[in-house]
């Protein structure tokens, strides 16, 4: 019963009936990433009235987050390159790097110099900051 819930109200986890029921009715699978991904378009590629062009859209494997979304896939979702990465041989450019999933919120987190996080404590003020003072 409480998969069913979760199912039915949230989309974080998965994807929702409603989004299954669109996907099997309007949908064509178009490929998937080394994430487990699924990408989808509109049936054969047909034109959406209310947007002048094709519906693209993804399907998470497990929790969804934007950021696992791979260069090649992120193109063709945002319509920048007209043919997904399965139809072509895509190699990833020289600056692009393999992709690593959002760590925010997790002990692997970015923590810069200076954070209470980073080491514990804050390093010593280092005297060029003068504290306003109302009437002064």
């Amino acid at each position: 019963m409480k998969l069913f819930f979760l199912r039915f109200f949230t989309w974080w986890s998965g994807s929702t009936f409603g989004t299954q029921l669109w996907t099997r009715r309007f949908g064509e699978v178009v490929g998937q990433d080394e994430g487990g991904n699924t990408y989808y378009r509109t049936r054969g590629g047909k034109i959406d009235p209310t947007l002048g062009f094709e519906r693209r859209w993804v399907i998470y494997n497990g929790y969804a987050e934007a950021t696992r979304v791979p260069p090649a896939w992120h193109g063709w979702l945002h319509h920048t390159v007209d043919t997904p990465p399965t139809e072509i041989d895509y190699k990833p450019r020289e600056w692009e790097k393999p992709h690593r999933p959002n760590m925010t919120g997790t002990p692997a987190a970015y923590r810069p110099s200076g954070s209470t996080l980073a080491s514990g404590r804050r390093p010593k003020a280092t005297g060029d900051y003068q504290p306003w003072t109302p009437g002064q």
